[in-house]
């Protein structure tokens, strides 16, 4: 029959990856896309001031109302909770996509952990990597990275990608957290 051709061959459990590797790969993948959307939007604004020679601050703020138009289309449009009572909102984040609370009647969750892991690694990397040396050299005294060879093209995409990772890590986990939800409220700025 034409019908059986539309199912999937393989029905046997081993076709799908466990239910505890599932749970515990959830969050990790929610979090990792917010890193890598995150990088993606500081990169449109690092090829512009790379190509273009735009200026990043007025580039990355204006930027700020298109990820605010982008936000409310996929919340007023084909994300909405068809269950939502018509506000623009997402369905809530399954269990296993939360990011979990420290202590029960707090709102605060294990991002602040996340967060002072995320400190300690780029002050190492600032402060014992060749390439965080460039940074600050870069920041402190162009000229004398110049001299020294450093790129400066290089720097902006280093310190572009890694800050945009980084914002994209915490708006993860906000909307993973507390919010639990896509709504066009989520702060921004």
């Amino acid at each position: 029959m034409a019908h059986d051709r539309c199912l999937p061959m393989d029905r046997s459990p081993r076709s799908r990856p466990p239910a505890a590797l599932r749970t515990v790969a959830a969050l990790p993948a929610v979090l990792l896309a917010g890193v890598l959307g995150g990088m993606a939007w500081a990169g449109v604004v690092a090829l512009l001031r790379d190509r273009f020679n735009a200026s990043e601050i007025l580039v990355s703020l204006m930027l700020v109302y298109v990820a605010e138009m982008v936000l409310s289309y996929l919340v007023y449009g084909p994300w909405k909770d068809p269950q939502g009572y018509n506000f623009p909102q997402t369905i809530t984040f399954l269990d296993m996509t939360r990011v979990p609370k420290l202590m029960t009647g707090l709102r605060m969750n294990l991002g602040v952990g996340f967060a002072a892991l995320a400190v300690l690694v780029l002050t190492v990397f600032m402060a014992r990597t060749h390439a965080g040396f460039q940074l600050q050299v870069g920041g402190l005294a162009p000229a004398a990275a110049r001299y020294a060879g450093f790129s400066s093209r290089s720097a902006l995409w280093t310190a572009l990608l890694l800050s945009g990772g980084m914002a994209g890590l915490a708006g993860a986990l906000d909307v993973a957290g507390p919010q639990g939800q896509l709504t066009p409220y989520v702060p921004v700025g």
